[in-house]
């Protein structure tokens, strides 16, 4: 009997701490739910965006031996343009490196921030994921573009996805019927970040999708977890994590500054498609690599190819809107700038004629409107035009 009653107390104790792990874990769920729900609010915004990794799960990244740190050299201060003070602050801009010629010629840091944050890229990111996949291609792991995604995702057979080439999904021209409205609680888009929130698979959920609002190829519309879709190929044909890719094929060579992050589903899996965290030197580091044709120092980082196909306009996108080339975005108007964006104001803006790049950060509620987006565009125009005069 007693032996009895000892088993049964030790089954008990078991149970209690089974329920209280199990409590734990849903507590940890529940705060990133609350995170995701209060993520945007104004008042918290700021610092939101500079500590993801107190909100959600997520992996550090490499940056590479300390004698491949590429140096971001300084050089005298350019005023920024008339009205500029006016516009940041209306713009909620929370920071601003500008590179003429490679070298620093404007830095600020706004509403608290400062040099060493680590600041969520959102968007942003996809224009990395799109330097990776044309590592990967040139390296023969992925045949080609025309290739079909279920070829190195075979999980998406029978999804919307399921037709779509890698091009495809590259051009935002999947076909899948997707909801990516922020402002909307039920969008998918949002049911994403709740997933994401909650310990689901972010693979899951994109194999989950079987809508379609078209043939793959035709029309483009802007999906993000086409972004996914892409970095479910690429794990398919390298056999890595996107962490592992990211750090180890184009972040690492790049010689950053100070280490990145990725957000990740509780699986692991990367949030590629809006979940890289670096600093705004870092930002402004990749985009010097592009104006520079995929080279830092004497390293060859990305295929000069790639990089001056992904900054083309290619997809079919509306007469008259910002133009999408292979997860870059190109102005309506003018040649050699493309910009990468993500939501609330998030930029990595080129201009090949000045040789000028601008990495912005920013809490936008603005960002989606289309003078909003217009203003910006133009206002980097004069930073570049102040920088070239000044030389």
């Amino acid at each position: 009997m007693r032996a009895a009653l000892k088993a049964i107390g030790l089954g008990l104790l078991l149970l209690l701490v089974l329920a209280g792990a199990a409590a734990w874990v849903k507590r940890e769920e529940v705060a990133r739910l609350w995170a995701v729900q209060k993520l945007f609010d104004p008042e918290r915004i700021v610092w939101n965006f500079t500590h993801m990794g107190e909100l959600f799960h997520w992996v550090a990244l490499p940056i590479g031996p300390g004698d491949a740190v590429q140096p971001v050299l300084e050089a005298p201060q350019v005023p920024l343009p008339e009205g500029s003070e006016a516009w940041m602050a209306e713009r909620r801009i929370t920071g601003l490196v500008v590179l003429s010629d490679g070298q620093v010629t404007q830095e600020v840091y706004r509403e608290g921030t400062g040099r060493d944050d680590l600041r969520i890229s959102w968007s942003v990111s996809k224009s990395f994921v799109s330097a990776l996949l044309g590592i990967v291609l040139d390296a023969g792991e992925i045949e080609s573009l025309d290739d079909p995604v279920t070829q190195y995702a075979p999980a998406l057979e029978g999804s919307a996805y399921d037709g779509a080439s890698v091009g495809d999904v590259l051009l935002m021209q999947s076909g899948v019927a997707f909801n990516e409205d922020y402002f909307d609680y039920w969008s998918d888009i949002n049911r994403m970040g709740r997933i994401l929130a909650l310990g689901g698979s972010l693979d899951g959920f994109t194999e989950g999708l079987d809508r379609r609002a078209g043939p793959p190829g035709e029309v483009w519309r802007y999906v993000s977890m086409d972004t996914h879709v892409l970095g479910m190929v690429l794990r398919g044909a390298t056999g890595q994590d996107m962490a592992t890719l990211l750090g180890e094929r184009l972040l690492a060579p790049m010689g950053l500054e100070s280490r990145p992050t990725l957000l990740t589903d509780a699986r692991g899996q990367g949030f590629a498609l809006g979940g890289l965290n670096m600093s705004l030197r870092d930002y402004a580091l990749f985009g010097q690599m592009y104006l520079q044709d995929g080279r830092l120092g004497e390293r060859r980082i990305v295929p000069y190819d790639w990089v001056r196909e992904s900054t083309m306009p290619r997809a079919k996108t509306a007469p008259g809107a910002l133009r999408y080339g292979y997860h870059w975005w190109v102005p309506k108007t003018g040649e050699g700038e493309f910009l990468a964006v993500g939501i609330y104001g998030q930029y990595i803006y080129i201009n090949r004629p000045a040789q000028v790049v601008v990495a912005l950060s920013a809490a936008d509620h603005g960002f989606g409107q289309g003078a909003v987006q217009d203003g910006m565009i133009d206002w980097f125009r004069r930073i570049a035009i102040a920088n070239v005069e000044a030389r």
